[in-house]
Parts: C-alpha cells; structure tokens; sequence
C-alpha cells in the first residue's frame, strides 16, 4: 500500500470503452491534469475480461466502434481479440496511455466538503480531483448464481467472465449454467471439444440469425479510402437498428415480424419436436435481450449435449443435482450467469456529501441518477453508463459519447464560469426519473411476460434508456444549469 499522495484536476475509474472514451474527451479540451485509474493490470474493460470460447460482440463492429476513431474491421461481427486490439489501438494513437495507472483498484472515494474535493485511494496511492468521473461500467463484476453446495464440488469451476484457459476440457463431461448472451456463444464452442455437454436452462432465450461475415478485401479498401463511405455504412446500420425503438417502447406487438424469424431460426436448427418445445420462450421477443447466433441451436442438438430445463436442487462434490433427484455427474462447471448490474459493486466505494454511500442511497430509494450521469449529495460525480442509460437494440457507444459530451460542456462551464462544484438538484432528479419510468410501462421491458437482468428487485427497469438514442443524444448535447446547484469558486 502506498502513502504517496497525487492531485490532479480529474480521476477516472475504469479503462474500457467509457473510461477511454473520457480521457480522450478531457484531452482534446485541454484538461490534461487528469489520470485514469484501473484496477486490472491492462486496458480493455469487458473486452479485456470475456476471453471465453466464442467471445463476440453482438453489435456489429462498424457500429461498435467510436465515431471519431475508425477502424479496417475484418469481418461484420468481430471476435474479442479485434475489439481488445482496437481499443488499445485508439488509447495508443490518442496520447493519453501516460495518465493511465493500472493495477489500481479504487477502495475508496470520499467527497470532501471542505476541501471540493474527491479523494480516492489505491493499493498504488492516493489521489485527491476536483472531478470524479466513474466509467465502471455494468458488466465488470461477474455475479455468481445462489447454488446450494457450489463451493463443494470438486471439480474446476469458474464465471464465463473469468476463463480458465488453464483447462483443457477436450473430452471431459462439462456443465453450463445459463443460456444467456455469453452462454449461447460458449454452448457451441464447447460442444465441439467436450466428451459430454450438459446445458442447465431456467429461461428459453430468443436467438435470431447472426449475419456474420468476412468482408472481402474490395469492401475494406472502399470502406478506408472512398471518402465518406464508411460514415455512409455506419449511418444505415444506425438507422436500421434505431427502426426497432418503436418495438421496444411504444407497442410491442411491432416486433411480431422478427418474432415469427426468431422462430424459424429455431426450426431450422432443431429438428426435434420435445426439444424445440424447450427451447421456445413464452415471452415477447426484446423483453429480454436479444441474441444473435447461427449455431446455438444446431448445438444444442447434438448427440453430446442435454438441455436441461429441471432447476437446479444442489451441487455435489462431482456433479450437479436438479429438482427430480437426477445427480448428473462432471469434470467442469461453467457458470454463465451474468453480472450486478442493478446493484453495482462500485457504488459501495462511492461517498458523498452527507456522508452515504451511493449504494445506501440507492437501496433506500432506488438506483436513479439525473440523465444517468449525475447524483444529488454527490458534487462533481459523472457516472458513464449509469441508470437508465443501457441499450437493448444497439451500441452503448453511442450513448458513451453523448455523455462523454454532456461531461464535458459541464467541465466547460466550471472553468469558464468559475463554478468549483456542482450536483443536480433533487427536483430535478426526481422529475426526469418520474417522466422516465412513466414512459418505461409501456415498453415490452415492462409488459413483455419475462424477468430480465434489467430490473431491480422490485420489478423496475433501471438499466435500460426507453427512448431512441438519438433522442438520448438531443437531451445529453449541452450542459443545462438551470437543473443543478452550483457553487462559485
């Protein structure tokens, strides 16, 4: 632990799309007393962690991708290794790698009122900012399901999130719990490899056809040197992606026509009647999120692999027991469960003004931010992507941008106005969360028949933005004062 103590004008947490995505931000404003700190010893984010057989962004990667920053994709729907090089790629080229401190968790960090300060402390420091700008993200930290008996079994365990490539699991008999995002791109990697597969399903997921492919050689070179083409091609996956906003959040039955193709994805891969039954949701396509996969379901159907649809009773020392009594026995358990994500880890660490936690403030009233990027009791705090600020049909970089935006129109108004701090105010708050989750019941989220990973515990939709992102954009594209409490300097 060190004692040695930095101030700086800005702190950054987290070093993965958002976190960059800010420092770049900060940099071309001339704001370049700043560091970003990380707790793992490399860049990357969720593309630095999910290493898992099959990795892929399911958003296609012209798409994925910062607009000020393009890049020679190679194929439609890139592969973690492209997505973690193109990040470390865009930090390199931006000269802001010399303000990144890795191997730096944030333990701590603490508002003071009289100082108008944060400070923040690290394994590597401390370090004391008038700003604190939290790019965490939703899907850092791996949330492991509640199985009696997990921690008994003998075999290796391990979240999709924290592969163990140590592990060959040529030929072993393998479990798989979960048939979510990260599940359906695992299921037939390892379907491949393994002796025996059993995949443990609560909830049958929608999975419509992926089209992937590698873009010829022609495409790349029109796509780096026809002048605005690539700005073309990323404007129509745009659009295309933002024609099913309707579906989502105004009148779900918009989306029957993908439903019925979802559907035959489901006939084309399945030939067995029981197992199709099994696999076919009773809930609204897009009330959970929507999944892209050519192979999932032939996987599914091989003769090595069990769909298992009975709940989980226990796990045993050498295998996993369902409700009916049946021990199956494995080698490997892999969980791909997910991650908090309407409880975030970091927000324990997080203490404003009155001294609470953001996490006690948000148990107490529920996890709520103004644009989902400010806090009230919580002065010069920018959260990216946080409340309501998630995508269930396309980029979150299109929505970490229009932060990085608003951020910094707030961080030009304190220089230029001489403001040294400033919160939303409580009404303000309170009427665009009201507004927010008023317009949220009509979306298919909320009236769709399933429980996703977006809502809280009391059935609130926290997670996800119920409006166009386009519409995100117009409200995030300046800094509005009339909604804040300020303090001169």
């Amino acid at each position: 632990m060190s004692s040695e103590v930095h101030t700086v004008d800005h702190v950054v947490i987290g070093s993965g799309f958002a976190g960059l995505a800010a420092a770049i931000g900060l940099e071309e404003d001339g704001e370049r007393d700043f560091v970003v700190l990380e707790k793992a010893s490399d860049l990357g984010g969720t593309w630095r962690d999910n290493t898992y057989p099959g990795a892929t962004c399911d958003v296609p990667s012209q798409l994925y991708s910062y607009s000020f920053a393009p890049y020679d994709w190679p194929r439609s729907y890139s592969p973690q290794p492209d997505i973690q090089a193109y990040v470390k790629q865009v930090a390199e080229r931006s000269g802001t790698l010399d303000r990144f401190v890795f191997d730096a968790p944030a333990e701590d960090m603490r508002w003071d009122d009289a100082a108008r300060r944060w400070t923040i402390r690290t394994p590597r420091g401390t370090w004391t900012s008038k700003t604190l700008i939290v790019a965490a993200g939703g899907l850092s930290e791996p949330k492991l399901p509640d199985i009696d008996g997990l921690e008994t079994f003998q075999g290796h365990v391990f979240h999709s999130a924290r592969w163990d490539h140590s592990v060959d699991l040529t030929g072993l008999r393998v479990a798989v719990v979960g048939t979510g995002a990260s599940a359906i791109q695992i299921i037939p990697e390892l379907q491949e490899v393994v002796g025996h597969l059993d995949v443990y399903q609560r909830t049958a997921p929608w999975v419509i056809a992926r089209n992937d492919r590698v873009y010829s050689r022609l495409e790349r070179a029109a796509l780096q040197r026809v002048p605005g083409l690539r700005t073309l091609y990323r404007a129509g996956l745009y659009w295309s992606h933002e024609a099913l906003v309707p579906a989502l959040t105004l009148e779900p039955r918009l989306g029957a026509p993908v439903q019925r193709q979802a559907a035959k994805n489901i006939e084309r891969g399945i030939a067995d009647p029981e197992l199709r039954r099994k696999v076919t949701p009773t809930f609204r396509l897009f009330c959970k999120r929507i999944l892209r996969s050519n192979d999932y379901y032939p996987a599914l159907a091989a003769d090595n692999v069990e769909l298992v649809t009975d709940p989980i009773a226990k796990v045993t020392g050498s295998g996993v027991v369902t409700a009916d009594g049946t021990e199956r026995e494995i080698d490997v358990l892999v969980v791909a469960t997910g991650f908090h994500t309407t409880e975030l880890p970091v927000t324990e660490h997080i203490t404003g003004r009155s001294g609470q936690t953001l996490a006690d403030r948000w148990r107490a009233s529920g996890m709520a931010a103004y644009k989902g990027t400010t806090v009230p009791d919580f002065p010069n705090l920018f959260m990216l992507v946080g409340p309501n600020t998630g995508q269930g049909h396309t980029s979150m970089i299109h929505i970490i941008e229009s932060q990085v935006t608003y951020v910094r129109d707030a961080l030009r108004r304190m220089r230029r106005d001489g403001v040294a701090t400033l919160e939303p105010t409580e009404q303000a708050t309170a009427a665009f969360n009201r507004a927010l989750q008023k317009r949220m019941r009509r979306t298919v989220w909320t009236t769709g028949g399933c429980s996703s990973w977006y809502l809280d515990e009391h059935g609130r939709n926290t997670t996800l933005w119920p409006r166009s992102t386009a519409d995100f954009r117009r409200r995030l594209a300046s800094y509005d004062p009339e909604s804040y409490l300020e303090a001169a300097q």
